[in-house]
């Protein structure tokens, strides 16, 4: 018994009473005597008794918790939606379960399962980038239990449980194209993830339409597809200065692909943003800690977060709109300028 939690039927046998009278007895019920109360309390101690509190909240047909999936907690994004997740999950009467998939589709999907079993209430869900089989998600959905995606979306993902929260992708991109091009910029590189994941599809939309619409002509020997982080954008803006005619502007889809640029462009000599300006996406902390301090579009983290909640007690608490499903929340993109893109 040393080796394994104990058990209320543990406390039975040991005492030799009924497991209904244990229960009695720990939850104080009148029927039952004080010197039985004493010594079951006691033996409780001596074993580091807990209830399980899973076992009693499907007795009493509700678990009280959300279940969470993103793809890592590294990072500024995600930790800070999970942080509005968590924050109205609590306000709500929420216990929150936080799993993450580490870009992994295997992975999500064993999560997907792990909190099936767990008997969530609902789950919000952020997609990893290799999904592109949404299954897993299917039987969710089968078995109605609520599901809220967030950032990352099975777009045309249909259901009366599911909906989705978003940021306005295509707008925070379109912002910052056009912010370059007021600062005199014609040559912008753009660096971004795979398009089958709607953040991707959504802000290299918003770059070309971008630029056709300022009269500019898309190079795509411009835009690299590929993973995004600090080494990547370094490789990536290494490659583009070996072209003939290089960019005089950079925008990358997320901020630690920007600042990678930016490290190599000051390794090799050049200036920021005079000859060659640089913006991301996201507005990690590290974006106003760098020199210069990097031009970003902030995407609410928080907000998100509560939106999310919000949305997913609304669907259990059988909402009359719920008919509406799949309910679409998109968040406005905020445009942040600063000195890396400021030419003018």
């Amino acid at each position: 018994m040393a080796n394994r939690r104990a058990s209320i039927t543990d406390l039975a046998k040991a005492l030799n009473l009924s497991t209904s009278t244990i229960s009695r007895a720990l939850a104080d019920h009148n029927d039952v005597s004080e010197a039985t109360k004493k010594r079951v309390r006691a033996l409780a101690e001596e074993l580091s008794y807990q209830p399980n509190q899973l076992a009693a909240a499907l007795r009493r047909g509700r678990t009280n918790t959300l279940g969470v999936l993103v793809p890592h907690i590294t990072g500024h994004f995600f930790p800070q939606v999970v942080n509005g997740i968590a924050t109205e999950a609590a306000r709500l009467g929420f216990n929150v379960m936080i799993c993450q998939s580490n870009e992994d589709v295997k992975q999500e999907r064993k999560n997907i399962d792990l909190l099936m079993n767990s008997q969530v209430e609902g789950i919000l869900v952020s997609l990893a980038n290799t999904t592109k089989d949404f299954s897993h998600f299917e039987a969710v959905r089968s078995q109605n239990v609520p599901l809220v995606f967030f950032d990352r979306v099975v777009e045309g993902f249909r259901g009366d449980n599911v909906s989705a929260v978003m940021l306005d992708d295509y707008q925070g991109a379109y912002q910052v194209v056009a912010h370059l091009i007021e600062q005199g910029c014609t040559r912008i590189a753009h660096f971004t993830g795979p398009l089958h994941i709607n953040i991707h599809k959504g802000r290299h939309q918003g770059y070309l339409d971008a630029m056709k619409d300022k009269g500019l002509q898309p190079d795509p020997r411009l835009t690299v597809f590929g993973e995004l982080n600090q080494k990547t954008g370094a490789a990536y803006m290494r490659k583009l200065l070996k072209q003939p005619e290089r960019p005089d502007a950079v925008f990358a889809s997320n901020d630690l692909a920007a600042v990678g640029a930016l490290q190599e462009l000051k390794a090799q000599g050049l200036r920021v943003p005079e000859d060659i300006a640089v913006a991301g996406f996201s507005n990690e902390p590290f974006t106003t800690l760098v020199e210069p301090q990097l031009t970003t579009v902030d995407q609410g983290c928080d907000t998100m977060g509560i939106s999310a909640v919000r949305l997913l007690q609304k669907m259990l608490a059988g909402n009359p709109d719920r008919l509406m499903q799949p309910r679409n929340v998109v968040l406005k993109p905020k445009l942040l300028v600063r000195e890396s893109t400021m030419k003018k």
